[in-house]
């Protein structure tokens, strides 16, 4: 597991590179079938993520964001696989914001297992597997400056709370309301996952459409950093969903993460 997220570490800073190149370039944006946006970048880093993980892992199976919207959809049955989202946060990229990134995750049976969070504009990574979870300072040259262990912190009274910056909904209002939570901070991409992970907030509640491929890596780094994400059930979120009665295949229903129990 070590070898493999030194590999996610490699290609998720080599992706992030061309991020920020075309980003300087000027990145042209068009919308994809389902009306969200992409970019030159996302098919870029997604192309040197797929190369290098089919030249380290070539019979792990690697769910793709662009490639799922290109018809191109491997077979899962073995159970494990890769989830990839080579821009999280497009939005906020096209936008000219920082909090965008770049996510790999492995999945086995259904959990995720291990994954990279990677901000290039921020110079920051979480990565995560069984239960280790750490916080990387990335330099400009793609070099690792600093790596820190994380946890999640005890929740606090009141917590704090982060919801998406481009994907509100009064769904997720509402809870916040029962739920007593009355500070909340608007964060981009996965980057709320990390933040939970390393113990700077207590839960992040997600009301409204969700892919797989953007949550599974901020998932597993919070599941090493002691939290959980759960569905309207209390159940784990879980991994490869395909046939589903009211949702696309690799779409995530409503979830709330969580930092640490009660201190």
């Amino acid at each position: 597991m070590n070898a493999m997220l030194a590999l996610f570490e490699t290609l998720s800073i080599a992706a992030g590179r061309v991020i920020l190149d075309i980003r300087d370039a000027g990145a042209e944006t068009r919308l994809k079938a389902d009306r969200s946006p992409v970019t030159e970048a996302d098919e870029a880093a997604e192309a040197i993520i797929l190369a290098g993980l089919a030249a380290h892992y070539p019979d792990i199976p690697v769910i793709a964001e662009e490639s799922v919207a290109a018809g191109r959809v491997p077979d899962i049955g073995g159970n494990r696989f890769f989830l990839v989202d080579p821009l999280d946060g497009t939005k906020e990229f096209v936008a000219g914001r920082a909090e965008f990134t770049v996510n790999i995750a492995l999945i086995d049976d259904g959990a995720p297992i291990a994954g990279i969070v990677y901000a290039p504009a921020l110079g920051v990574a979480y990565v995560g597997a069984g239960q280790d979870a750490a916080r990387l300072t990335v330099a400009a040259s793609g070099d690792i400056a600093s790596r820190m262990p994380i946890r999640v912190r005890p929740a606090q009274s009141p917590p704090l709370a982060l919801a998406s910056l481009s994907h509100g909904s009064p769904a997720t209002d509402s809870y916040c309301a029962m739920a007593g939570i009355s500070e909340i901070r608007c964060i981009g991409s996965s980057l709320k996952f990390g933040l939970l992970a390393e113990g700077a907030a207590d839960i992040y509640p997600r009301f409204g459409p969700t892919m797989e491929w953007d949550t599974a890596a901020g998932d597993a780094i919070l599941r090493a950093a002691g939290g959980r994400t759960v569905d309207p059930d209390g159940h784990a979120l879980r991994y490869g969903k395909r046939g589903q009665p009211s949702l696309a295949d690799f779409a995530n229903g409503d979830f709330v993460a969580h930092g640490g129990p009660a201190g």
